[in-house]
């Protein structure tokens, strides 16, 4: 008899869903993890709490007017699926059709299957990857939200994993469930062409707290059999010599000093043992790293690295001083943005902006940095109206090496040559004059009134919507208002955060063999399967669809392998 009807490798979010989905429906589940159970949920109880949710309540609310319709759309022009996927040919066909599929949840059932499970938002909708560019080819968009679509979670990434976790303890006092921590995936089980099973390295008790490195050192092994068994891993995010030898050499290279936005566990191990048994690994050339990281001053895991969720206000220059072309903004196009880093070889970029700016737009990615939204506190979180920086973006602003403070543009642009200059490796001169003259130039603009700067067209448009005049978007005014000042440039380095490409799989979550063949027994959900179909984003995200994609995959295909376990 076989051990359990399903394992499950990987106790994060998506592995949460698809195991609960199982015992819910009454079948025998295993949930192998190789962290201590301190890391229960894995990296969506870091994450911000982001979901992508189209016509819902909130955004009605605000006066937003979004479709279904609008949103694929949208989904379209940014993926660029190879041609043949939406008649079900090529690569990119089973990416297609989960994507087809996460937008008519997002628009329906989503929002209600998680409200019913206590999951409620902040009022505010957020606009991320705000696009910018002219209408693209073949779907008539190019890359970009049209309108706002990032629901924060009250409660963020914690609350998001809440109901799950509950549901899986609950299981586990039913004797439906069993938690194996500390147990690290070495091989599947292969028996007459099908996945049985899997081998492991029993780890050693480790007293590692959330996030932190824990250790490698095995004590045991064990196989262990069962009916299915589902990849939950993650992704490669920790694992940046892996990440640099996939980036695709069209868009350069990854730099060697980099920051990590995932713990140290997110290795992307379990994807080569799964290929080793026959499985198809699909787009591994894909991914979507940041270009606005910067140090943790209080790390967690290796090279810990936070992400600054800007406003479109600051000027964003290259390593040499140069401002990247439109419409490169803060908050338009992350990937463009990296991938116009890599293109020049830089291991870095900069925000330069002042203080009064800083203050109304920055906003740090992660639970730990939003205690007011993870904390559910009212008296705090109503201090992101008043005219200063939140708590933990001052902190930044005080103990970061990376903040730059200054007078003059002169006086900032010497100021950034030595934080290069002191860092092995990095490379990049910004003239004091050129910099100068970039701030004149769109004082200038800022001052006419109008402009026809892009950028500064663009940030007088964002403070059209409600929730950028409120909390966003600073209302333009020169850099070097004296009242605004001093001056601040940040420097930012590449975050290494999410896998695009993964497990090629069918729409219910059947891993394939490279001929397009099931490889029975197999399954994947979450970003080891590419957020779904070994694809889900074809070349590019939308935001809120990485914790949006764990829970569609992980509900998906936990209630399809229940119908067949």
């Amino acid at each position: 008899m076989a051990d359990a009807d399903v394992i499950v490798i990987g106790a994060g979010l998506s592995g949460l869903v698809t195991a609960t989905e199982l015992t819910a429906a009454g079948r025998r589940v295993i949930l192998l993890d190789q962290e201590p159970e301190a890391s229960l949920g894995g990296q969506a109880w870091w994450s911000f709490g982001g979901l992508f949710l189209v016509d819902s309540p909130e955004q009605r609310r605000l006066g937003v007017h979004d479709s279904a319709e609008l949103a694929w759309s949208d989904w379209l022009g940014s993926a660029r699926f190879a041609p043949g996927a939406e008649d079900g040919h090529g690569p990119d066909r089973h990416g297609y059709a989960w994507a087809k599929h996460y937008v008519e949840a997002a628009a329906g059932d989503l929002r209600s299957w998680l409200h019913a499970k206590g999951v409620r938002w902040f009022p505010l909708v957020q606009w991320a990857e705000r696009g910018g560019y002219a209408f693209g080819p073949g779907h008539g968009t190019a890359h970009g939200n049209t309108v706002p679509r990032f629901h924060v979670t009250w409660g963020t990434g914690p609350a998001v994993l809440e109901p799950f976790v509950a549901a899986a303890l609950q299981a586990r006092s039913a004797g439906l469930l069993e938690l194996r921590f500390r147990r690290r995936a070495t091989g599947l089980v292969v028996t007459d062409g099908r996945v049985t099973g899997l081998r492991a390295e029993v780890l050693a008790d480790d007293g590692a707290v959330r996030g932190a490195p824990s250790s490698r050192e095995a004590v045991g092994t064990e196989e262990i059999s069962a009916g299915a068994v589902v990849v939950a891993s993650g992704g490669i995010g920790a694992n940046h010599d892996t990440a640099r030898a996939r980036w695709s050499p069209d868009a350069g290279t990854l730099p060697e000093r980099m920051l990590s936005g995932v713990p140290d566990s997110t290795d992307g191990l379990m994807l080569g043992h799964a290929a080793d048994a026959g499985a198809a690994l699909v787009h591994e050339d894909r991914m979507w790293h940041y270009p606005e990281g910067i140090a943790n001053h209080s790390p967690v895991w290796t090279n810990h690295g936070i992400r600054i969720l800007p406003g479109p206000s600051s000027l964003w220059l290259d390593a040499d001083g140069g401002r990247l072309p439109a419409p490169l903004f803060p908050g338009f196009d992350a990937l463009g943005a990296l991938q116009h880093v890599t293109t020049r070889g830089d291991d870095h970029s900069w925000f330069v902006l002042n203080k009064a700016i800083m203050d109304a737009e920055f906003a740090l990615s992660g639970s730990e940095q939003n205690p007011d939204l993870t904390g559910k506190d009212v008296r705090l979180l109503a201090e992101r109206v008043l005219p200063r920086a939140v708590g933990p973006v001052a902190r930044f602003a005080e103990e970061s090496p990376e903040f730059l403070w200054a007078d003059t543009p002169e006086e900032l642009a010497g100021r950034m040559n030595a934080l290069t200059e002191a860092t092995p490796g990095s490379r990049g001169h910004v003239d004091p004059a050129g910099l100068a003259a970039i701030v004149r130039a769109r004082d200038a603009q800022v001052a006419s009134g109008l402009g026809k700067d892009p950028q500064v067209m663009a940030t007088r448009a964002a403070r059209t919507f409600r929730v950028d005049r409120m909390i966003r978007v600073s209302p333009p005014r020169p850099l070097t208002t004296p009242k605004d000042g001093p001056l601040l440039a940040v420097r930012l380095s590449v975050l290494t955060r999410k896998t695009l490409g993964g497990l090629w799989c069918d729409p219910s979550g059947r891993v394939l063999r490279d001929d397009g063949s099931v490889l029975d027994g197999l399954w994947a959900v979450g970003e080891a399967a590419g957020f779904g179909g070994g694809g889900v984003h074809g070349h590019r995200a939308l935001e809120g669809t990485f914790l949006g994609g764990c829970l569609h995959t992980g509900r998906v295909t936990g209630r399809a392998l229940a119908a067949t376990a």
